[in-house]
C-alpha cells in the first residue's frame, strides 16, 4: 500500500532508527549529496542542511512544483532540517563552527580547495579540532589529478565516463542514461564510504576523510564493459536492449507492447521455448548454450519474436515469470507508481501534500521512518540556531545583515 507517515509497518514511525543519535551537517547541494544524506536521515540520523540564502538551485528545477520548491528537490531532501546561511562570511562560518562541535558527519560537495580557503580544510583544520568527525568530499573529479578540481554534473560524467558511449541503439547515436544514475550512484557510494567509517571509528575512535569522486563513480558502472575490454582488446559497442554478453537478453515485439526477456542461464531458456510451444529450440545446436546463442543473435531473435507474434505482452509476462522466467512488461513511471506491488513494498510514502520514492533497505528491527517533509528554505534557522544558544538579537541581526534566511 502507499505508505502514510502514521500507517506504515507496524511501529515504524515509533522506532529509533539504525542511525539514531548520529549527527550530521550536511553541505550539499544537487542530488549527490543529497540523496546519500536523505537516506542517513530517514535511517535516523538527525540531518541539518545548509543551504546558501538564495537556496539550492535544485529548488528551481521545475516545474513540476511543489509549493515555491522544484519537485526535484524535494525529492531528495525529506527528513532533514533546514538552514539558510552565507558560509561566504565569516559569521556565516562562525555557525557551521557551533555545528561541527557536535556532529559525527560532514557531507559536503564545494569545488575542492573551497574548504581550505575557509580556513576549515580537513587534514590541517578540522581533524584536529574535531578528531571523531567524518568528513566526506563527493566532487567531480577528486582534488588533484589531471581533472582534479574541475566541476562536474552527471551528464557530463556520462559522456567522459564511456557509458554514453555503451548506450543507445547500436546504429544510433551515443545516449544519456534516462536519470541521473552517476549522480545517484555517486550518493551510494557516499553512503557506503560514510557507513563504513562510523563501523571503524568504534574501533579506533578516530574519523576520517572520505573522497567520492563522480568521475571514479561513473568508472566504476562500466560492468561488463570494461571487463570484456580488458580480455579482449576491442572497444566496447553499443547494443541497444541487448546484453553484450548473454542472449536472449534484450526487449522483443509481441502482439500488443514490447517485453523483456532477461534469460540468464540455460535452464531458463528451455523453459522459456517449452512456454512457447518450441521445445525443439533449446536443442538446435545454435542455441543449446549460450556461447551459442550469443553467435547466433539475429536468427534466434527473428525464430523468437515469430513465436511470441501470437502473445499479448502482459498475460505472457506473468506467465513466463510464474514459470520461472525472468522478463517484464516495459512499463511506464505511471504505471510503476500505482502497481499493486509498488504499493505493496510501501515505496511510494505520503505526508500531507508531499509524496515521495520510500527507502528500499528494509531492515526488520530497525526500519526507515518518515517523519519531516522536505524543509523551506530556512524554515527551521531559529529553531537550529536557538539550540545553539545563538541569542535572538545576535539571530535578528544577522538575519538583516543578510547572513540568515529564516
Amino acid at each position: 500500500m502507499t505508505e502514510h507517515v502514521n500507517d506504515g509497518p507496524q511501529g515504524a514511525q515509533n522506532t529509533q532508527g539504525a542511525l539514531q543519535g548520529i549527527k550530521v551537517i550536511d553541505l550539499s547541494r544537487v542530488l549527490g549529496g543529497p540523496y546519500c544524506t536523505q537516506a542517513l536521515a530517514d535511517h535516523g540520523a538527525q540531518v541539518i542542511k545548509l543551504e546558501p540564502p538564495g537556496g539550492d538551485e535544485t529548488r528551481g528545477w521545475g516545474p513540476p512544483f511543489y509549493g515555491d520548491t522544484a519537485w526535484y528537490f524535494a525529492g531528495v531532501n525529506r527528513n532533514k532540517q533546514g538552514i539558510a546561511v552565507d558560509l561566504s562570511c565569516d559569521e556565516g562560518r562562525d555557525i557551521l563552527w557551533k555545528l561541527l562541535e557536535g556532529a559525527d558527519v560532514l557531507v559536503e560537495n564545494f569545488k575542492p580547495g573551497t574548504l581550505a580557503r575557509w580556513g576549515m580544510d580537513y587534514e590541517r583544520d578540522l581533524r584536529e579540532r574535531f578528531p571523531k568527525l567524518i568528513h566526506c568530499a563527493v566532487s567531480g573529479f577528486g582534488p588533484d589529478g589531471p581533472l582534479g578540481g574541475l566541476p562536474g554534473y552527471d551528464a557530463a560524467i556520462q559522456a567522459m565516463t564511456g557509458l554514453m558511449s555503451v548506450n543507445g541503439e547500436r546504429d544510433g547515436a551515443a545516449t544519456r542514461v534516462g536519470l541521473p544514475v552517476v549522480d545517484m550512484v555517486t550518493g551510494l557510494n557516499a553512503l557506503a564510504g560514510i557507513l563504513l567509517a562510523l563501523a571503524e571509528r568504534t574501533k579506533s575512535g578516530r574519523g576520517q576523510s572520505i573522497d567520492i569522486a563522480l568521475y571514479d563513480c561513473g568508472v566504476s558502472l562500466l560492468h561488463p564493459h570494461l571487463p570484456n575490454y580488458f580480455g579482449s582488446g576491442r572497444t566496447p559497442e553499443r547494443s541497444g536492449n541487448a546484453h553484450p554478453n548473454i542472449t536472449p537478453y534484450d526487449s522483443y515485439r509481441t502482439a500488443t507492447a514490447p517485453i523483456f526477456l532477461a534469460v540468464g542461464n540455460d535452464r531458463q531458456f528451455a523453459r522459456l521455448c517449452a512456454h512457447l510451444g518450441a521445445p525443439e529450440l533449446a536443442d538446435d545446436p545454435r542455441y543449446v548454450d549460450n556461447r551459442s546463442r550469443c553467435a547466433h543473435r539475429e536468427p534466434l531473435k527473428a525464430a523468437l519474436e515469430d513465436l511470441l507474434a501470437s502473445h499479448d505482452c502482459e498475460p505472457l509476462a506473468q506467465a513466463l515469470i510464474n514459470a520461472g522466467v525472468p522478463c517484464g512488461p516495459v512499463q511506464t513511471v505511471d504505471v510503476v507508481a500505482r502497481h499493486p506491488h509498488t504499493r505493496h513494498r510501501g515505496m511510494v510514502i505520503e505526508m500531507g501534500e508531499y509524496r515521495g520514492t520510500a527507502s528500499p533497505i528494509k531492515l526488520s528491527r530497525t526500519p526507515a521512518t518518515y517523519r519531516s517533509a522536505p524543509p523551506t528554505l530556512g524554515g527551521d534557522t531559529r529553531e537550529v540556531l536557538n539550540a545553539l544558544g545563538i541569542d535572538t538579537a545576535t539571530q535578528q541581526r544577522l538575519l538583516e545583515a543578510g547572513v540568515l534566511k529564516a
